[in-house]
């Protein structure tokens, strides 16, 4: 079999060459770009993107297909990181995480709700709901299955964690849309927690949450008697603490079969794949030669039920989104191939059917300070 070199591993030549993705840059200049969400914010039935930049202390969203810019909201606490749309009783409304600093000692961690006026084009108002010390992470969840969502937010560490090692236990809350009153998710983790997934776990239609932190891959479900469990899933990378565990995490299917992937460790340089064997997640690096990596994703490009995998660095020092595909039914063999060739630092990427065409595209954010759609042909 041909191979071809991709830092230090040989990878099988891309077996699915029909994989094409065209780049369009939806906006420039934001300042520490950090993370993108897709929500239908005017109600036309076409996602748009919501941009949000560490140093840019305005939230914008961008109208789907134009791509022209609306101010949500100006004049934000320094270091706004994270956002999610949740329906309310027909509204549209963002829950926005501002204020956010590695150590709980150095923030306040503004949790706020955001809510448009009669035209989404305008400034919406905004209502602070809470404080949590280093709230990083926001997510909408099915938890109970009542098909009402609530709202997760993950913190990235604890009250007296502190560098390099940051032990203490890791808070993770949630909230009910319309109370916005926090409620504890127990027991927690411990040390840093970076990564976040919502998915269905048990095909129950009660969404589930995996963290990815020091401890690993964690998985939370709430159950039917109201409360919640923590089973651990995989300790990830295996080196001494804090180089242990995992940064990123998601889920894919090849097939029927399902399998995580995650950075590890904490900003690391692998990609790594489970695959369950024996009632067991065996851990494979596919890639190693990441710098600062940030960014996982999945996304099922070509439609043929199996998944590919998107992963991308954040930085300056290495610019590219990469493209992984499973050459074999196992998934034991992943080729790699780049989408953007030095165009993108991806903080955070979003799947969405941008165009209206029925296939997945991607969008992304980075320190490149530049927001991107790239369209799934």
């Amino acid at each position: 079999m041909n191979r071809t070199l991709l830092g230090c591993f040989a990878f099988p030549l891309l077996a699915a060459a029909q994989i094409h993705f065209v780049e369009h840059t939806v906006a420039t200049g934001i300042a520490g770009g950090y993370h993108v969400a897709a929500a239908d914010l005017n109600h036309d039935g076409k996602p748009d993107l919501i941009a949000v930049g560490l140093n840019t202390p305005e939230l914008a969203w961008y109208e789907n297909l134009t791509w022209e810019r609306h101010l949500i909201a100006r004049n934000l606490p320094r270091m706004v990181v994270n956002c999610a749309a949740v329906e309310v009783n027909g509204q549209t409304q963002i829950v926005l995480v501002t204020a956010f600093a590695m150590q709980a000692k150095d923030v306040i961690g503004v949790i706020s709700v955001l809510t448009p006026t009669t035209d989404p084009r305008e400034l919406w108002t905004i209502q602070e709901v809470d404080r949590l010390p280093t709230a990083h992470r926001v997510r909408v969840a099915d938890i109970d299955g009542s098909g009402k969502p609530v709202v997760i937010v993950a913190p990235l560490n604890g009250a007296k964690a502190a560098p390099p090692d940051y032990r203490d236990l890791t808070p993770l809350a949630y909230y009910v849309p319309g109370e916005w009153k926090r409620h504890e998710i127990k027991p927690e983790n411990f040390g840093l927690v970076h990564g976040i997934w919502i998915t269905d776990w048990d095909g129950n239609k009660r969404d589930a949450i995996l963290t990815a932190g020091f401890e690993g891959i964690q998985l939370f479900r709430f159950t039917a008697k109201n409360e919640w469990t923590r089973t651990e899933l995989a300790r990830g990378d295996p080196s001494p603490w804090p180089k242990s565990g995992a940064g990123e995490i998601a889920v894919g299917h090849l097939g029927s079969e399902r399998f995580l992937v995650s950075i590890e460790p904490f900003h690391g340089s692998q990609v790594v794949v489970y695959r369950s064997q024996n009632g067991k997640w065996t851990r494979q690096v596919i890639d190693d030669s990441l710098v600062n990596g940030h960014t996982i994703q999945i996304i099922d490009a070509d439609g043929d039920g199996r998944d590919e995998i998107v992963a991308s660095c954040q930085g300056n020092t290495v610019r590219n989104l990469y493209l992984y595909h499973a050459d074999d039914p196992a998934g034991q063999h992943w080729s790699r191939r780049i989408i953007d060739n030095g165009g993108m630092s991806g903080a955070t990427c979003v799947v969405a059917d941008l165009n209206g065409d029925h296939r997945p595209d991607l969008a992304c954010i980075g320190s490149t300070a530049n927001l991107k759609w790239y369209e799934n042909r």
